[in-house]
């Protein structure tokens, strides 16, 4: 099954979406990752959709990938008893480390001490996803006073965000560890880690991963944005988790700091995944507003490698209805003859390097003879990406003779998943590379395809050869 598009659909399941008839609807309406939200539902909920899931990937013999995606820590104060509380701007508020008394219109709990390790005076709080502010005074190490910014009402276990401060706290949680340990026994392909500050956060869960699935750092905090660079050398890709980012950064920032995440992603070869209310009136409408149908195509002209689904397939009304309407945006937008001459504006120079090398030649070659298609016979899927990062104007087959590499390059941008032999020699992977281009559409008899590959092969990380051959 051949996609009509480049640009890949992340979309999440949920109450909406767990059963096997749904999920075949999405996947046929073009959903290629399909996300398990582990902030909601039981391991037994995960593992049920990820075994139909596995049903629907052997019956259409297509590769799909699954991204676990951790819930991370969760900031939250405590509780009113005598129910929701009203904060007057002006007034002073204390928030402390007192969970056995009960909250009121003076004080609540507030049961991290971290948080009150990393205060510093005119440090600002976010409660309940930005739509309260208020300003410390004085603090300590247990207990912060503040003056309310922005009142309104406060109610129970609302969340608290510290923007703009490192917190010292991992971005795993037990529950989370536990639930990565599950997913990693399941054979999940992605593992979005939430709640990333720094590259150390990478590196941790990298450890205990240790090779079973590709890492995706989401974005959401500012720190991440300062340590932007340092993330991306230790993440395998990059989620722009806009929900979070918008709560904790001003709103009219949010539009250029996708744009430079989507370019440092491009730029190093990584997959990224612009997400959060993307087709978000889908959710109770069938159709979306033209504000929602222009940020999903702003996304793909930036050249992003996956656009994601969160509330609209997992528990909306229309799950099928909007992974069509992302597919049929997706493929007007690159249809478009400004599409090209944005994508190629926006193209990071290569590095002086092999693997970049051999990408640039590609390209160029490509473009140059009228290539059916680019060829990547590879491991790791290390070669298929290089070619992605080139944004090629031919389809990319990402031939492998792993079953978790296939799954795991269904992310990325215009690369599509070809399960295979291993091969031994030059002239048999190039014989394998233009019977699958026949076999799967992409080129006719004598049209030609541009090969590359690493030598040796089944070594990760070597990509050196190119090669062009006919069909």
């Amino acid at each position: 099954m051949r996609r009509p598009r480049h640009a890949k659909i992340v979309a999440t399941l949920g109450p909406a979406s767990g059963e096997r008839q749904t999920i075949q609807a999405l996947f046929n309406a073009g959903a290629d990752v399909f996300r398990l939200n582990f902030s909601h539902g039981t391991h037994e909920d995960h593992k049920r959709r990820l075994d139909l899931i596995r049903e629907v990937e052997r019956d259409s013999g297509r590769p799909i990938g699954v991204l676990l995606d951790l819930q991370g820590p969760k900031l939250r104060i405590g509780t009113f008893p005598e129910g929701p509380i009203q904060l007057v701007e002006g007034k002073a508020f204390r928030l402390d480390l007192d969970t056995r008394t009960p909250g009121s219109a003076a004080r609540v709990a507030l049961p991290h001490p971290e948080i009150f390790a990393a205060l510093e005076a005119g440090t600002e709080l976010l409660l309940d996803d930005g739509r309260l502010r208020m300003r410390v005074e004085t603090f300590g190490k247990d207990f912060a006073d503040t003056r309310v910014v922005i009142g309104g009402r406060l109610s129970d276990r609302k969340g608290v965000n510290v923007p703009g401060v490192v917190l010292p706290l991992s971005a795993l949680t037990e529950k989370d560890r536990a639930d990565l340990a599950y997913g990693l026994q399941l054979g999940v392909d992605w593992v979005a880690l939430s709640f990333v500050q720094r590259p150390e956060d990478i590196i941790e869960v990298r450890s205990i991963v240790d090779g079973r699935a590709g890492i995706v750092a989401k974005l959401e905090k500012p720190a991440a944005i300062a340590s932007l660079d340092a993330i991306l050398a230790e993440t395998d890709a990059v989620m722009v988790a806009r929900g979070d980012l918008g709560v904790e950064m001003p709103a009219e920032q949010v539009p250029s700091i996708q744009k430079r995440i989507v370019r440092a992603c491009r730029r190093t070869g990584k997959p990224v995944i612009v997400a959060t209310q993307m087709l978000e009136s889908m959710v109770t409408a069938p159709v979306p507003t033209r504000a929602e149908a222009s940020d999903v195509a702003t996304a793909i002209y930036e050249g992003a490698d996956a656009v994601m689904l969160s509330a609209e397939s997992a528990s909306g009304r229309y799950p099928v209805e909007a992974v069509k309407m992302m597919s049929s945006i997706i493929t007007h937008t690159e249809g478009d003859p400004n599409y090209r001459a944005a994508i190629d504006a926006s193209r990071a120079e290569p590095v002086a390097r092999t693997a970049d090398a051999i990408g640039l030649a590609m390209r160029d070659i490509t473009g140059l003879l009228g290539a059916a298609a680019t060829v990547a016979y590879t491991s790791s899927g290390y070669s298929a990406l290089r070619m992605a990062r080139e944004r090629p104007r031919a389809p990319i087959i990402g031939m492998t003779p792993r079953l978790a590499t296939a799954r795991r390059l269904a992310l990325a941008w215009g690369v599509h998943a070809v399960l295979c032999h291993e091969v031994v020699d030059v002239p048999e992977m190039s014989e394998l590379a233009c019977r699958t281009a026949l076999r799967e559409g992409f080129g006719a008899s004598g049209q030609t395809v541009v090969i590359s590959a690493g030598m040796p092969f089944g070594t990760s990380g070597t990509t050196n050869l190119l090669r062009i051959a006919q069909i």
